[in-house]
């Protein structure tokens, strides 16, 4: 009797923790590792004395990791942001900020040095996730469904969510490590295909989240998803990952480089 109450209430905890979260590991490890294959030698050498002793690519995760941490619960509306048409209104926004936000003043800070190791460590992180998590579309969000975390479907025949789809769904289903997919897509990014990402202010990336919203919120009626979504929205979302890589280096070459 009791076996049958626990397993219900960890699936239901494991659901609600995958709501919680942006890219997943997976996504977030092969962002750092493209951005740190993009980087000057010199630049990657100060970023990784900042935040060691974890890799660029593990460091994206870190503001994930920190959310059972009350003492950060200062940044948990930073992860993302509302915008209705591409625009960035801050009437709309969180009181204690957003992803729009945070990054201007977290890239200013760092830029401003005179922080203690310890918290240029903790902007720095926070930075590098934000700027990965911002790339993903439902991080831009249009105020009505929590960034799709209220959109149920199922996915191969298991229940989740919109946004937990393209965090992890989609990429987890790929079954490659980070390496792997972080070398095939690195083969992509071309010097004209950098210089096309870099040219674009913080308005353009929000543009672009809000372009991609009739692809992602294509579903069917029964919201059973499969290959068919998959096969859609697997460009957008490689795309998607290679943006944030080209930059998340570019932010760091301007703070560091």
């Amino acid at each position: 009797m009791k076996s049958s109450r626990i397993i219900p209430i960890f699936l239901l905890l494991f659901t609600l923790s995958l709501e919680s979260f942006a890219w997943g590991q997976l996504g977030h490890y092969l962002i750092g590792y493209m951005a740190e294959k993009q980087l000057k030698k010199s630049t990657l050498k100060k970023v990784e004395a900042v935040i060691y002793p974890m890799s660029l690519g593990r460091s994206g995760t870190w503001m994930d990791e920190i959310r059972s941490d009350s003492t950060f619960d200062y940044a948990t509306t930073w992860h993302y942001l509302t915008s209705k048409n591409g625009e960035y209104d801050p009437s709309i926004q969180e009181e204690m900020g957003d992803a729009f936000e945070a990054i201007k003043r977290l890239k200013a800070e760092l830029k401003a040095g005179g922080l203690s190791s310890k918290k240029e460590a903790e902007k720095l992180k926070m930075l590098i996730h934000i700027v990965e998590d911002i790339h993903q579309p439902l991080h831009v969000g249009t105020g009505e469904d929590r960034g799709g975390n209220d959109v149920r479907i199922e996915f191969f025949n298991r229940a989740t969510n919109l946004h937990a789809l393209w965090d992890t769904g989609m990429i987890d289903r790929k079954s490659m490590s980070y390496t792997e997919l972080g070398e095939e897509l690195y083969r992509r990014i071309t010097p004209e295909l950098q210089r096309k990402y870099q040219s674009a202010s913080m308005e353009d990336w929000l543009k672009e989240a809000v372009s991609l919203r009739p692809l992602v919120y294509n579903l069917p009626e029964s919201k059973k998803i499969s290959w068919v979504y998959m096969y859609e929205a697997n460009d957008t979302l490689e795309e998607r990952l290679v943006a944030a890589s080209v930059r998340l280096a570019q932010v760091l070459e301007e703070i560091y480089g």
